[in-house]
């Protein structure tokens, strides 16, 4: 995938199949869009282009926004995009002042002029312009106006509830893990660098590995005990994380730590990704560390027999 943050160094290919958003979950609704873009991009021997902000338009036109939290970093955006099979990305600096830009104007100076746009692919909801006055309709007379072709892809339905990214970030927060994956269509997931922390974990038999991330925008789902896998490496391990206070221990602030199943190497300064597969309970304070200690051999029995079967 080639990444343009200059608009202006974008070489329009013969047939450019173009979509536009924010596209913070690329979940199962995206991919939908992003597949129909490469379906049409290859009957015509074209190329996908995908447009988007930086930074997204919330953070930039309201300052209340601060406290906005994003299902996915910038860069796993990027990483998914690229394995979705996108071939250019195209990510137009977002101002105030650039927000008052009419549809029409950005239909003309960007996606015509610029990148040469021949289908333009868009969701089911989908307004963008001042006043998101761009929807379809709309869309559909500049396309007649500049000459390209407008497709709507409909929602994509997740047993029975159409797919947002608001809906996912609500089932995140709730803790439903399952839910969340089964809409986005892969495993959420946080990504750290691994930190020193007061290494009680040890003393009980169960090593954690506790990870900070410096975006502070990532949206970090419910606290609780979860059932995840961890990459670390370019290689793949079983694990038991948790997200939390740990309140049986008394620490201030929130933080993700996860035990690696049978694991011993030295980790520490090292990235790593923590996938989250399901929830087992909530977090809980226990009257000690046995009690704890008790309980974790519990969790990491569920663990086990759940990731058995993924």
């Amino acid at each position: 995938m080639k990444i343009y943050t200059d608009i202006d160094k974008f070489i329009k290919p013969d047939f450019a199949v173009v979509t536009v958003g924010t596209f913070d979950g690329l979940h199962c609704g995206h991919q939908k869009i992003i597949n129909r873009m490469k379906e049409i991009a290859v009957a015509n021997n074209g190329e996908t282009v995908l447009v988007t902000f930086d930074p997204h338009p919330r953070l930039a036109l309201y300052s209340d926004s601060q406290d906005l939290k994003f299902i996915n970093t910038v860069e796993r955006k990027f990483d998914l995009l690229d394995k979705f099979g996108i071939d250019n990305l195209i990510i137009i600096p977002f101002t105030k002042a650039f927000a008052q830009t009419s549809s029409e104007d950005f239909v003309k100076e960007y996606l015509v002029d610029k990148i040469g746009v021949k289908e333009l692919i868009i969701g089911y909801d989908h307004h963008f312009g001042s006043n998101r006055e761009g929807h379809f309709d709309n869309l559909q007379a500049l396309g007649k106006q500049f000459g390209f072709r407008v497709k709507e892809v409909k929602a994509q339905y997740v047993d029975g509830v159409a797919v947002s990214s608001t809906k996912i970030r609500n089932a995140l927060m709730d803790g439903d893990i399952r839910k969340a994956n089964k809409m986005l269509g892969y495993d959420y997931s946080i990504t750290g660098i691994v930190v020193e922390g007061n290494k009680i974990g040890r003393t009980i038999g169960f090593p954690t590995a506790n990870i900070e991330t410096e975006d502070k925008y990532k949206l970090i789902a419910a606290g609780g005990v979860y059932a995840c896998k961890v990459k670390w490496n370019g290689e793949m391990f079983l694990g038991m994380g948790n997200i939390g206070t740990r309140p049986t221990i008394g620490i201030d602030g929130l933080v993700t730590e996860v035990h690696i199943l049978d694991f011993d190497k030295y980790i520490y300064g090292d990235e790593i990704t923590i996938y989250f597969i399901d929830r087992i309970r909530d977090e809980i304070k226990f009257s000690s560390l046995e009690k704890l200690k008790e309980q974790l051999y519990k969790d990491k029995k569920v663990v086990e027999d759940l990731l058995s079967k993924t």
